[in-house]
C-alpha cells in the first residue's frame, strides 16, 4: 500500500511513452499480495519489500533473477492535526515519545517489523505492549491517528503524505531509520516477462526520479 500513488503515477507515465499499452495496478496490503501471489493467482508482476520479493523468490512463485529494485521508502512518525508535536531528533527522543503517548500505532508491514525491533533493543517491549495498536493489513496507521485511536503513529512516509487528519511530525532520525526498500519481481505466471521487464526498468529509471520524490521517496539505484 506504500507504493499505491506512486504505482499508479508511475504507470500513467509509462504508458504515455508506450501508446497501446495498458497496466492494471491492483493495490493491496503487502501481506496479503505476497499470499495472493503464493496462490498462483495470475499476476505479471508484483511490487512488495524487498525482502518479501525474495521470499517470492524462493518459493519458486517470481522467477529467479527479475527482482529489480525500485524506490527506497523511509519512515516517519504523526500525530493528529493540531496535537502537540514530540521532538524526534534523537534516538532518545523518540523513545521517549513512544513510552509518554497513550496509544502508539504501527504496521504489519516491514515498519511495524522495525519497530517491534527497536522496542526490543531498547528493552520496552512489556512497557508499551498494551499501548500498541496494530493498523490491519491495507489500512494506513494514518488513519488510527486521524480518528484518534492512536496518539502517535509510524510508518513510511510515503503512506501518511497527503492524509487528512493528521500533521507529520518528521522522518525518524538516521540512527534508527527503518527505510524499506520496494522492488518489482515477474510472477510464474506472467504471460509477457519482457513487457513487465521493461515496465520495471522504467519504474527505476532516473527519468521518473522527480515522481518518485513527489511521493516521498527515493529512486532506490541513486
Amino acid at each position: 500500500m506504500a507504493t499505491r500513488r506512486l504505482l499508479a503515477d508511475l504507470v500513467a507515465s509509462f504508458a504515455a511513452t508506450s501508446p497501446g499499452t495498458d497496466v492494471l495496478v491492483e493495490s493491496v496490503g503487502g501481506v496479503d499480495a505476497a499470499k495472493r501471489v503464493a496462490a498462483g493467482e495470475p499476476f505479471d508482476g508484483v511490487v512488495l519489500a524487498s525482502g518479501a520479493i525474495d521470499k517470492l523468490i524462493a518459493q519458486g512463485h517470481v522467477l529467479e533473477g527479475t527482482r529489480m529494485d525500485l524506490v527506497k521508502s523511509p519512515m516517519a512518525a504523526a500525530v493528529r492535526a493540531g496535537a502537540m508535536r514530540p521532538a524526534i531528533a534523537t534516538e532518545g527522543d523518540v523513545r521517549q515519545a513512544i513510552l509518554a503517548a497513550r496509544h502508539v500505532g504501527y504496521s504489519t508491514g516491514p515498519s511495524g517489523d522495525h519497530l517491534l525491533a527497536l522496542f526490543e533493543r531498547w528493552g520496552i517491549s512489556a512497557a508499551v505492549h498494551g499501548k500498541l495498536v496494530q493498523a490491519r493489513p491495507g489500512i494506513p496507521v494514518a488513519s488510527l491517528v486521524a480518528g484518534g485511536e492512536a496518539e502517535l503513529g509510524f510508518q513510511q512516509l510515503s503512506e501518511l503524505l497527503h492524509v487528512q487528519g493528521i500533521q507529520i511530525v518528521g522522518l525518524l532520525p538516521e540512527a534508527i531509520q527503518g527505510t524499506t526498500t520496494f522492488s518489482g519481481g515477474i510472477a510464474r505466471t506472467s504471460t509477457q516477462v519482457e513487457r513487465v521487464r521493461d515496465l520495471f526498468a522504467f519504474m527505476a529509471s532516473p527519468a521518473v526520479a522527480g515522481i518518485v520524490r513527489t511521493h516521498g521517496m527515493e529512486p532506490a539505484l541513486v
